[in-house]
């Protein structure tokens, strides 16, 4: 018995595990979908345009580990996917792009709708192909599925001519091809016993805590390193949660708005203890002035990582969990209490329960009304920066936000995906107005599938953060960052099916509990005044302790 590559491509994503497929078809991909409809196994969403697909299996992927699916034509199919393939990218989300391409004769003719994707993709991919022949496809998936799970995870994108999707292959092609995997390796005794005398040695250590612990399933590991070295700790904007909020040896998030105690403190470590962070210029600031005064431990899977942008005085490139694991083997229980005394004047000095501005209020009182499980998915502008500052994030994967790559309207379609992968947990959906425009579509999806996502809309009717930067640094404040016609939120929500309503700027306890409670979508928009501000703000190119404001 034969069967198409098309078919065939189905029969595989079915043995790999796939249970969702997010796309949006076009020409060059119908044979694909043709297949896709006769599938048992594998459900479609269709989304509105092609980088909410993206988003959406980004959802997906960010919420469970696993590999998450999209699915597009060619040309401009493809190339609205770009942005969500490259945010994967700079965030080690691992993501599978399948798209549709020209019949073979027709490539490089110019043809419509062609454009040379694999070019495009191997930019901000860890791996690309073209299937020039049916019988290719087998080994080229097993690769692709390999590659965005192994090491550093990140996304792989495979094309597909329409042709190629036709051909007949054989039952030969059907067998599995499995990628030999020699599996994590032990790090080096003699690493780990450096690292275990440098925290013997110092007085003043301090954790800085990456997402790479999420992708490695080592958060807890990571925490109970801190614990038993009573070592305090940081956390990038990615791992948010690692330590939950309040947890005594949590200073919460450094970087360009980080608080003022974990810029202190940083500041006066004599030992860093990097695990799966990348020593980004949002996190560290002026590099130069970035812990002056400490030994640096650098952990990463990535070894590319190790010394790319600070020299570490003792290098480990392995899998977290299993360097972790090893570390915590051979380290006993540590209390330093002069640097528990520092940092508890730190706080004072810094305190983090400053002024109940209005977004932290309001934060808090979601905060307070969400269910324990729910799944917390933010924009990128002031709102995400208050939501990492405020909300009492806890728990791997219950925090999904676009880091690396920073991509304006990511929270709709990655919530909808969330929401996708988790049915089981509510999702509570932040975003700007900014954000919310440029996705806006995919109000349609969520209103179709009824999901339990709760989209609440930030509206300062601006660009907030790029107005913000604007007054703080620049000549022309507000100058293309303010919107003069407002848009109605409620009504366009309501016009797609969604429930919406609109706080006029306060609600009530009750009235929180209720919308989060309640199953499926619901739009609230509540008002915030643009010249509330996210602060403190490291300015760009300058040290932490050149923070404004906070």
């Amino acid at each position: 018995m034969s069967a198409t590559c098309a078919e065939l491509l189905v029969t595989l994503l079915e043995r790999q595990g796939v249970r969702l497929v997010a796309g949006l078809p076009g020409g060059t991909v119908l044979p694909i979908y043709d297949a896709l409809a006769q599938s048992t196994q594998i459900r479609h969403l269709l989304v509105r345009h092609e980088q909410a697909a993206g988003f959406v299996a980004q959802g997906y992927a960010r919420a469970t580990g696993r590999v998450g699916v999209c699915l597009a034509s060619s040309g401009p199919g493809a190339t609205n996917l770009l942005t969500a393939v490259a945010d994967a990218g700079r965030d080690s989300i691992p993501l599978l792009a399948i798209t549709g391409q020209v019949p073979r004769p027709l490539i490089g003719t110019d043809a419509f709708q062609e454009v040379d994707t694999c070019a495009l993709a191997r930019v901000v991919t860890k791996y690309s192909a073209l299937v020039r022949h049916a019988d290719e496809l087998p080994d080229i998936l097993e690769t692709a599925f390999f590659e965005a799970l192994s090491g550093r995870p990140g996304p792989v994108w495979i094309d597909i001519p329409k042709d190629v999707q036709t051909e007949l292959v054989s039952d030969a092609c059907v067998a599995p091809k499995a990628l030999p995997s020699d599996g994590p390796q032990l790090p080096a005794d003699t690493a780990l016993m450096a690292v275990v005398e440098a925290m013997g040695k110092a007085k003043r250590p301090m954790l800085y805590l990456g997402g790479g612990l999420v992708h490695a399933k080592a958060a807890q590991l990571a925490r109970t390193l801190a614990e038993r070295q009573d070592i305090p700790s940081v956390m990038t904007l990615m791992a948010l949660g690692t330590l939950p909020k309040g947890h005594p040896l949590s200073l919460g998030m450094l970087g360009m708005h980080g608080s003022r105690a974990s810029h202190a403190a940083l500041r006066e470590a004599d030992l860093l203890v990097a695990l799966g962070a990348r020593f980004d210029d949002r996190a560290t600031g002026r590099l130069a002035d970035f812990c002056p005064h400490a030994k640096v431990v650098h952990v990463d899977i990535d070894a590319r990582e190790l010394g790319k942008l600070r020299r570490p005085d003792i290098a480990i490139a392995g899998d977290l969990g299993v360097v972790l694991t090893a570390l915590l083997a051979r380290l006993g229980s540590c209390e330093r209490p002069l640097w528990r005394a520092r940092i508890a004047a730190l706080r004072a000095a810094y305190p983090d329960d400053g002024s109940r501005t209005a977004p932290r209020a309001l934060l808090e009182d979601i905060a307070r009304a969400a269910p324990p499980q729910a799944i917390v998915v933010s924009d990128v502008g002031q709102h995400q920066m208050w939501v990492a500052q405020h909300y009492p994030l806890a728990g791997a994967r219950h925090w999904l936000t676009s880091g690396g790559l920073g991509t304006m309207g990511f929270a709709l379609p990655t919530a909808i995906g969330a929401a996708q992968a988790r049915p089981e947990a509510p999702v509570i959906c932040f975003t700007g107005d900014g954000g919310l425009l440029m996705n806006i579509q995919e109000l349609a999806t969520l209103a179709e599938i009824d999901a339990h996502v709760k989209v609440i809309v930030l509206d300062n009717q601006s660009l907030g953060l790029v107005a913000q930067q604007q007054a703080l640094f620049y000549k022309s404040p507000g100058f293309c960052s303010r919107f003069e016609q407002p848009a109605d939120y409620v009504t366009i929500a309501r016009g797609f099916g969604i429930p919406a309503f609109d706080t006029g700027g306060a609600a009530s306890a009750d009235f929180w509990s209720e919308v989060l409670t309640v199953p499926g979508p619901c739009l609230v928009r509540v008002p915030v005044d643009a010249r509330e501000q996210a602060l403190p703000i490291v300015p760009p190119g300058a040290a932490h302790w050149e923070a404004i404001g906070g």
